[in-house]
């Protein structure tokens, strides 16, 4: 009886790598329905509408200091077509993809994970059934 090693070592290293890259964490199915737990979500309704009331008290620069985001938000609050226009010139450079960084990207998901790990252990959020 002949073996290939090789052809055995290849598809144990898949099975291996698949066992692993399909299996979500638990975290990545619990939902964080509480806007005020969410910190993806940098400003409230409420925010974004005392933001609009206040176009032509305060500069955007003050506006975005004050609630602690970019000046470039604060702009597309107050003008949304700028923001579609922003949208449209961004697709035709290629998408969000230009200034996507790996690691980068591994940090922030694994820091949002141990977040949301945190919120469940505290019982702030819980596990949707299914």
């Amino acid at each position: 009886m002949v073996v290939n090693f090789q052809l055995l070592l290849h598809n144990l290293e898949a099975l291996y790598n698949n066992s692993f890259n399909k299996m979500p964490r638990k975290s990545d199915t619990i939902p964080i329905n509480n806007k005020d737990l969410d910190r993806r979500i940098r400003l409230t309704d409420e925010q974004r509408k005392e933001i609009a009331e206040n176009k032509g008290m305060l500069s955007q620069r003050k506006l975005a200091k004050l609630y602690g985001v970019s000046r470039r938000l604060i702009q597309f609050i107050l003008d949304p077509t700028k923001h579609k226009e922003n949208l449209k010139r961004r697709e035709e450079r290629g998408g969000t993809m230009a200034y996507y960084d790996k690691v980068k990207h591994r940090e922030a998901m694994k820091e949002h994970r141990n977040y949301k790990k945190l919120l469940y252990q505290k019982g702030l959020i819980k596990l949707k059934k299914s």
